[in-house]
């Protein structure tokens, strides 16, 4: 196999190897509101999971650009609100145009044809096209620093508030979410994406 230490990697180098090795990922398409501009922000973010089955809890790890905090996180330490989507495949394209580096006073959406919809217990608007969609408060925030102490991601745990799902990708009888209905993007290493691809299942063993 072929070996590196990770401390005799350059930046670009360990981002590739691990954005290139944990996949398929999924993809938190966030949108938070800055409401001094009076505009929603909408952005796209691969290092994204659960994280409690305790408590309806999102992770979104977003990287910061030199020192500077992206859009995104700095609206959602401001209203401490964001909404979440699902990515289905049909809306790749347009959660692409969503990754344009704007200035924070412009809206992504303006360079698609998304439609926004006004949600129930937070000010942020969510997509109206997401076939999934979560509203959700900030549980809590992690500096995460390299070795030097610079900050350089910031963790953000977002609490589920409401929870929205399309008609057709829920099952209501059993409650389960139907993945092949859902169709979700996954994102991959460089401008790769992924579709889910052959579903398969195993029994968990009981002893």
């Amino acid at each position: 196999m072929h070996h590196f230490k990770a401390d005799e990697l350059n930046q670009k180098q360990q981002y590739k190897f691990i954005s290139g090795s944990v996949i398929p990922r999924p993809i938190a398409w966030v949108t938070s509101l800055n409401e001094e501009a009076g505009i929603v922000n909408a952005a796209p973010y691969s290092f994204f999971s659960a994280a409690s089955n305790q408590l309806p809890l999102l992770t979104v790890a977003i990287l910061r650009s030199g020192n500077t905090i992206k859009d995104t996180t700095r609206n959602i330490l401001d209203q401490k609100e964001a909404v979440v989507h699902i990515v289905n495949v049909d809306l790749t394209k347009e959660m692409n145009e969503t990754s344009a580096p704007l200035a924070p006073d412009e809206s992504e959406i303006d360079r698609t044809n998304l439609s926004l919809i006004d949600s129930r217990s937070v000010k942020v608007p969510g997509i109206k096209d997401a076939r999934i969609r979560f509203e959700t408060t900030l549980h809590q925030h992690v500096e995460v620093p390299d070795e030097s102490g610079k900050i350089v991601t910031d963790l953000l745990l977002l609490k589920v508030t409401d929870f929205y799902f399309a008609e057709e990708v829920f099952d209501v009888e059993k409650e389960y979410i139907l993945p092949e209905a859902l169709n979700p993007t996954a994102r991959l290493s460089g401008n790769q994406y992924a579709t889910m691809g052959k579903l398969f299942s195993y029994e968990r063993p009981t002893e």
